[in-house]
């Protein structure tokens, strides 16, 4: 049996561990919180938006879809991962969600989050462009990848969905198809034609920006989702974490005090064995 000592500084060590689990577990639903907050009004902006889309165009959802006639021929996969490992297996996932389709010869890989990089670099799949995943506490910038994927006549977009606060699903969606759903909920406007109104520069123009502008919007919606789904990941393997924690101090707490009883009896033994011999000593010497 391990000593007293050594289990009480084992346990300091658990108690320690189990604060920070505590601290990471709110610290995650907190940008739970806030991520929520950050999706929800930049739906209501594309919602907006789309309604003055709508106005300048004849048939919006007929003509946002040219882009499959326009494009390279090719079809683009967009991965969103997490900047760090602490996603638990949900980059895994969408990974393994990623291959089932993936055709190297007709499409090309673009990954944004780190840990996604590493995991594609090490199961040997290629990639074309890295980049970084905006910090969804500020203006999150989606320009570069936009600006990436524009050539291409297919974008599909694979990321992690939230559900709930301990549900978190892998979803795969062709990005122009999900600008269509995303403006269901968003009422039309009368039409503005050249015919009553100047344009600067031409109605096409404005109209090819907007859908740009939409489509960047889209995306920072599965990014904030990503990001939601990443939080919560990490909200329940910090629960998971002080659970563990929390039975291990338990029975921690049980084998200390297993040992100290234990320390506390081979004590004793040893003060009844010395007095024992003290008594056999001392009648030896009064039979002598």
């Amino acid at each position: 049996m391990r000593r007293a000592n050594i289990i009480e500084k084992e346990m300091g060590g658990i108690g320690t561990l189990k604060d920070l689990t505590n601290v990471f577990e709110s610290l995650a639903s907190t940008q739970v919180a806030k991520v929520k907050s950050k999706a929800q009004l930049s739906q209501e902006f594309f919602e907006l938006l789309w309604q003055r889309y709508t106005s300048i165009r004849i048939d919006p959802r007929k003509q946002i879809t040219n882009r499959e006639q326009d494009g390279n021929g090719r079809t683009v996969m967009i991965l969103i991962s997490a900047e760090a490992g602490l996603s638990g297996d949900l980059d895994m996932r969408v990974i393994e969600t990623m291959q089932a389709t993936y055709d190297p010869k007709t499409t090309d890989i673009i990954v944004l989050g780190s840990h996604g990089a590493g995991q594609l670099s090490q199961r040997g799949i290629p990639y074309i462009r890295f980049f970084q995943v905006p910090e969804s506490d500020s203006y999150i910038n989606v320009n570069p990848v936009i600006e990436a994927v524009l050539p291409y006549s297919k974008i599909v977009v694979f990321y992690e969905e939230y559900l709930s606060l301990g549900q978190q699903e892998v979803r795969s969606i062709d990005l122009v198809s999900h600008m269509k759903s995303m403006s269901e909920t968003a009422d039309g406007e009368d039409i503005i034609s050249d015919e009553d109104t100047i344009f600067e520069p031409s109605l096409e123009q404005i109209a090819d920006e907007m859908e740009i502008t939409m489509m960047s919007l889209a995306l920072s919606q599965t990014i904030l989702q990503s990001g939601l789904a990443q939080a919560a990941s990490r909200f329940n393997a910090m629960t998971v974490a002080e659970d563990r924690a929390t039975d291990l101090l338990g029975e921690y707490t049980l084998e200390f005090h297993r040992a100290k009883r234990s320390e506390s009896d081979r004590r004793l033994r040893e003060v009844l064995v010395s007095i024992k011999k003290k008594k056999r000593e001392a009648l030896a010497g009064g039979n002598r």
